[in-house]
C-alpha cells in the first residue's frame, strides 16, 4: 500500500506496507501537532557568527537518505536568536583556542522530519546503509534515537555541528563522522584514541559551559538548554529568502 504525502515543493511517494492504518495516522498526525509558520525570532547564523563554516548536510545527497531533505531550499542553517547568541559565545571562546565551528544542520523543518518518517519505513531503499549505519537495519534507527519522529531540530535551538582546526583548515578527529549511526558516535565511547575523545570534550565543554545540552547518542547534537519554544515546532523552509518575507 502506498501513499502520497504533500511536503514544501514537491510531493514524496513512500511505501508504508506493513504499517497500520492506525499507527501511520498517530505519527502524521503527532508531526503536526504543534506546528507554526512564523520564522520571527529565527536569523541566518551566518550573519550572527562571523567565520562559521556550514555544510548543510541535508540540503546535499550525501546524507544517510541519499536524496536532498525536503524543506531545504537553500545550504544555510537558520536559529533562533537566544540559539544563536550563545553559539557565537561558544564560537569565540574556540577561536581563541585555534578552532572554528562547522555546522552540519542547525533548524530543521517539520516537512524534513516526515521525509526522514517516510524514508525509514521503506524497507527497500537502503542506498547509504555502509555510509552511515553499516551495523543496523533502518528501522531501528528509530528506536535506539538516532532518528526522532518529532525532532528537537524543529524547535529551532538544537544545532549539530563539529571543530575545525583553524592551523590546517581541516575537521578535527572526532573518532568516527557526523550522522555515523552507531555506538562509536556515543559522547561516552571509549573505543577511540585518547585525541579523539578529547577532541570531543573540548567541543562539549564549549556548549555546556554556553547553556546547552547534549545527548547519549551523537557527540555533535547539542540543544539550548532555555530554548524559547519548547513545545513548538516549526516548518517553514529553510531559507534566507524565506525569513527576508
Amino acid at each position: 500500500m502506498s501513499t502520497v504525502i504533500g511536503s514544501t515543493g514537491n510531493w514524496l511517494l513512500r511505501d508504508r506496507s506493513g504499517m497500520s492504518p492506525d499507527t501511520w495516522d498517530e505519527k502524521m498526525t503527532d508531526l503536526d501537532r504543534n506546528v507554526s509558520m512564523d520564522p520571527g525570532r529565527f536569523i541566518l547564523l551566518a550573519d550572527h557568527v562571523p567565520g562559521i563554516v556550514q555544510e548543510i548536510r541535508y540540503y546535499s545527497t550525501y546524507n544517510f537518505v541519499g536524496d536532498r531533505i525536503d524543506g531545504y531550499e537553500e545550504p544555510c542553517a537558520l536559529l533562533t536568536l537566544e540559539a544563536a547568541r550563545a553559539l557565537k559565545k561558544v564560537s569565540n571562546a574556540l577561536n581563541v583556542q585555534g578552532y572554528r565551528l562547522k555546522v552540519f544542520d542547525a533548524y530543521r523543518p517539520v516537512t524534513a522530519v516526515k521525509h526522514f518518517v517516510l524514508w525509514g519505513i521503506e524497507d527497500q531503499d537502503m542506498r547509504m546503509k555502509s555510509y552511515f549505519y553499516p551495523k543496523l537495519e533502518k528501522q531501528e534507527l528509530f528506536a535506539r534515537g538516532y532518528i526522532a519522529s518529532r525532532s528537537s531540530h524543529s524547535r529551532g535551538s538544537t544545532v549539530d555541528l563539529t571543530l575545525l582546526d583553524m592551523r590546517t583548515g581541516r575537521e578535527v578527529d572526532m573518532g568516527s563522522p557526523f550522522d555515523l549511526f552507531d555506538e562509536a558516535s556515543h559522547p561516552d565511547y571509549r573505543g577511540i584514541t585518547e585525541e579523539q575523545y578529547d577532541n570531543r570534550r573540548i567541543l562539549r565543554d564549549a556548549m555546556l559551559k554556553e547553556g546547552f545540552v547534549p545527548i547519549d547518542c551523537e557527540w555533535w547534537h547539542f540543544t539550548l538548554g532555555d530554548e524559547p519554544y519548547p513545545d513548538t515546532y516549526f516548518d517553514f523552509p529553510v531559507s534566507s529568502a524565506y525569513l527576508r518575507r
